[in-house]
């Protein structure tokens, strides 16, 4: 009887123990979740189409770079990220992300010049940083979140769901995170 009852507290502290893992979420069927790459937690606030004679959405598209503009077919579409560094290190924040359709074509942000105050840039983050710095303007509008800008065809929409794929900075691993857009 005394050994049934070791072995039952013996298994009930493997178990026990099991619970103790860190868990990582890699994939976010909706925005608003957290998915981790690397060190960092990376959240869509939001994405949306922009619309060009729009005034507020004609702040998000300044500084494109020369020559980009929309094609007949074409709508500008913005992914909105928060990234907290959660460490007791700085770290770099990923610059490599991509949208896939469900047709597996894929798009690429495009790179904003420095006049657009709300623009996703990469670089290091502090410990215990968000991006964008809450004294930013991406950091004090109402939507909090630092602006990936995409092209997409508008036929390509139909190809739903659009997932974001969020790949780590070099040196971080190789856990690529995702995230289901609403569109």
């Amino acid at each position: 009887r005394s050994l049934t009852l070791l072995l039952v507290a013996l298994a009930a502290l493997a178990v026990g123990a099991c619970g103790n893992k860190e868990s990582r979420t890699l994939h976010a069927d909706t925005e608003g979740e957290y998915v981790d790459v690397g060190p960092m937690k990376y959240q869509v606030q939001i994405s949306r189409l922009l619309n060009p004679n729009d005034p507020e959405d004609r702040g998000y598209l300044i500084d494109l770079p020369a020559g980009e503009s929309l094609g007949a077919d074409d709508e500008w579409f913005a992914v909105f990220m928060r990234v907290e560094n959660g460490s007791e290190d700085a770290g770099p924040v990923a610059d490599n992300y991509e949208i896939v359709d469900t047709q597996e074509k894929r798009y690429t942000p495009i790179q904003m010049g420095p006049k657009n105050v709300f623009a996703y840039r990469a670089g290091t983050l502090a410990a215990h940083q968000v991006l964008p710095f809450s004294s930013s303007p991406a950091g004090q509008n109402s939507i909090q979140g630092a602006m990936l800008l995409f092209k997409i065809p508008v036929a390509n929409f139909s190809n739903r769901p659009l997932e974001l794929r969020i790949n780590p900075p070099a040196g971080e691993g190789n856990e690529v995170g995702t995230v289901d857009l609403d569109v």
